[in-house]
């Protein structure tokens, strides 16, 4: 497994403290979770202009990559005590609201793991590689996300995905299905299992912006997906795994990047930014991750590993002066 061990900096009563897990703590992260998307959605509808507008679509992008990380915390069953709590939270509030399934997440995401920066085996090095590139090329590669054409692409892969068209692969590079014993029911009823729940959950979301406020606010969340979330997922995959020294070496291939509150809010949501420290110990939840990045600091383990201050620096790392 391509990851740094935590045998020689964790000790086993620290490791037991960290690996516990409390209902309380993981309600509170998604509470506040989902408040920063009422509010987002608050301001655009009270007051209504073309910069709350902005401000919502940013937050309600980085909110769903929220929703990302809450379906990735839970694949790995590291946040609640109580499993069907987890896998109820993780579903309704994770990965349903963005058209995904936290049980089919969690193979492809294991062997993201398991293969770490392993270009012919980590499914997810696709989104890491190609950088640093040229200001030009970032510049074009922002403007895709923020016009919706990234988000256009992910969007029909993501419903080819569901419908049995294509493996299932969020790294950009999924394989098409033999679609011969394939037949018109067998694909009604992927249709159902595969979207039903996350077609649910949207019209839930609609039902209630609509009850409470007005629909249009709907068309927020959809503009966000298709455009903000992207940009967001772009800018947290570079800080994890991109530009670093040694993609083969289980120290240096991931990334921890501390994160202002306005970094929390657009890339770094449940303390994914402690990336390292994920990558270690992949069943410490997401509350426990600050204590568990000053142990590995105070014990000297980032004399080696792999730390930046802020995302500027990993967009400076990205489009360096050439």
């Amino acid at each position: 497994m391509q990851v740094a061990s935590s045998k020689n900096y964790i000790t086993v009563k620290e490791r037991k403290m960290l690996l516990k897990k409390n209902n309380w703590l993981a309600l509170a992260e998604v509470f506040m979770h989902w408040l920063w998307i009422a509010f987002a959605f608050f301001i655009a509808y009270y007051w209504t202009n073309v910069l709350t507008i902005i401000i919502a679509l940013f937050i309600l992008g980085g909110k769903q990559l929220a929703c990302a990380i809450l379906m990735h915390d839970t694949s790995h069953r590291s946040m609640f005590a109580n499993p069907k709590l987890e896998t109820f939270v993780g579903q309704w509030f994770g990965a349903y609201p963005i058209f995904h399934d936290m049980e089919r997440y969690r193979p492809y995401h294991l062997s993201h793991h398991i293969n770490t920066g392993l270009d012919d085996k980590d499914p997810d090095a696709s989104l890491t590689r190609g950088y640093p590139t040229s200001k030009i090329s970032m510049f074009r590669k922002i403007v895709r996300d923020l016009t919706g054409l990234t988000g256009i692409k992910m969007i029909v892969g993501i419903f080819m995905m569901h419908l049995g068209y294509l493996e299932y692969n969020l790294g950009g590079k999924p394989k098409k299905i033999n679609q011969e014993d394939i037949s018109f029911f067998d694909r009604l009823k992927m249709f159902f299992r595969n979207l039903g729940y996350p077609i649910l959950a949207n019209a839930i979301l609609l039902a209630i912006l609509w009850l409470v406020a007005d629909w249009w606010l709907y068309l927020l969340w959809i503009g966000a997906y298709l455009t903000t979330f992207n940009f967001s997922a772009r800018i947290r995959s570079m800080a994890e795994h991109a530009m670093v020294e040694d993609r083969n070496d289980p120290v240096k291939n991931t990334r921890t990047t501390y994160a202002n509150i306005v970094e929390r809010v657009l890339f770094a949501p449940y303390n994914v930014n402690y990336h390292v420290e994920h990558h270690m110990l992949m069943g410490v939840p997401c509350y426990r991750l600050p204590q568990m990045h000053k142990i590995l600091l105070d014990k000297g383990f980032y004399e080696k590993g792999v730390l930046e201050p802020n995302y500027w620096r990993i967009i400076v790392r990205a489009v360096p002066n050439s």
